[in-house]
Formats: C-alpha cells, structure tokens, sequence
C-alpha cells in the first residue's frame, strides 16, 4: 500500500525559535529540559514537524486498522497550551509501571501528558523515554 500523505511533515523550521516563543515561561523552561532529555536519549537532533511538534528521529508506522502508511517520528513532544504533549511510541499504557511512580500525568493512546516537570518525577520520566526507544 502507498504511503498516506499528512499535513504534519518533518520541515527545517528552527527547534529553538519555536521553543523561545512559547508564551508561557514555565512551559518554554520545561520543553528545553524535555528537549535536552529526548536528545541525550536518542542521540539525533530535533527537527520541526509541522508548526508545532518537535520530533527525533524518522520511522515508517503502518495503522494496524487501515494499513495506511505514514512517516512519523521515533520520539517527539509538543509545548501545547494546556498541557507538555510527549509522544513515546504507540501503547504508553505498555509503560504502566513507570506511569504509577511518575507523578501527576494524563495520558492518551500515545501521549503522555504533564502540565509541568515539577508535577512529575523526572527520573522516571528519562526511564520511560529510553523505554520508549527500545520497542523500536
């Protein structure tokens, strides 16, 4: 099957001036800490995805429903107004353990969502990134 073709591509726009635009000062101060853990986890630099996600990394994901094909990428976040967005792969209830001991969190079907780094236990958040990475 063709890949899909979504809206949300890896573009060249500029990963710090996104972040140094965030109007928000905590939430810019918390994306620079999760930036730098992503980083340090994956070892690649962020590229811009779309207008507001930051991403590392490049995977091909196949929906098990469809069959579609879309690029995405391994590992990514984004400083939305209400909330850190952190995209750890496709089943973070996969990391049910980890989530007891995280602290104050939401979660989606691939989400992870904190209102602030100081609501979560940031040892266990780095452990749940590099978890995220090796079910690749």
């Amino acid at each position: 099957m063709a890949k899909a073709i979504i809206k949300t591509t890896q573009n060249e726009a500029s990963v710090d001036d996104f972040i140094n635009a965030v109007a928000d000062e905590q939430k810019r101060k918390d994306s620079f800490v999760v930036l730098k853990m992503m980083k340090q986890a994956i070892k690649l630099e962020p590229k811009m995805w779309g207008g507001s996600l930051i991403g590392f990394g490049k995977v091909t994901m196949k929906s098990p429903a469809t069959g579609r094909e879309v690029d995405w990428f391994q590992l990514g976040f984004s400083p939305r107004k209400a909330n850190l967005s952190l995209y750890l792969g496709l089943n973070i209830q996969a990391q049910a353990p980890l989530l007891k001991k995280l602290g104050k969190h939401k979660t989606g079907v691939g989400c992870l969502y904190i209102n602030k780094l100081e609501d979560v236990d940031l040892a266990v958040l780095k452990e749940m990134i590099a978890n995220s990475l090796k079910k690749k």
